[in-house]
């Protein structure tokens, strides 16, 4: 399974002149079958919604996408969308970026995983890592602490390679 968007190796600059139209593509794809294989409802609002928070490799707000959607008959009422927001979070379709209070696609939908994610201050992409080793140096530290570890989330702000290149 391809997957939808995929962090750099390590000392590489991610390559953000792709066509996102395939992210898009690509997580709706990846819900659908994890619905089908779960015997979940993928309806069209959590299909909508899912859509809309891979449309950019920004986090995105509740009240944004009540935006995007307060034309469409799917239903734009605040506790409509948070209930499609939390199906997606419940099923690892999408993250919660705490510091931000908005939304970004998973790019490891399915999959048992942290978010780790590098947030760009300048233009608000955010990317979500890799971070298998991350975790378990995390968790290590935490024991040896007498620490159990239950949850971790790691949002990392900066500036992306592209910004970076940019003059000021």
């Amino acid at each position: 399974m391809k997957k939808p968007a995929k962090a750099a190796p390590a000392g590489q600059a991610p390559a953000h002149a792709h066509d996102h139209k395939h992210c898009v593509e690509d997580a709706l794809a990846a819900a659908e079958r994890l619905c089908a294989a779960k015997d979940l409802r993928f309806t069209p609002l959590r299909r909508r919604v899912l859509e809309l928070v891979w449309s950019s490799h920004k986090p995105v707000g509740a009240y944004a996408l009540l935006d995007k959607l307060r034309n469409e008959d799917l239903g734009s009422a605040p506790p409509t969308i948070y209930r499609a927001l939390d199906f997606l979070i419940e099923n690892g379709l999408i993250h919660r970026i705490e510091r931000m209070n908005a939304f970004i696609g998973c790019s490891h939908p399915g999959e048992a995983h942290r978010g780790f994610f590098l947030i760009c201050g300048d233009c608000g992409n955010a990317e979500e890592l890799d971070g298998d080793g991350l975790s378990e140096a995390i968790t290590a530290d935490a024991q040896r602490r007498g620490f159990a570890a239950r949850d971790m989330t790691l949002e990392v702000t900066g500036l992306c390679a592209d910004c970076r290149k940019t003059p000021a």
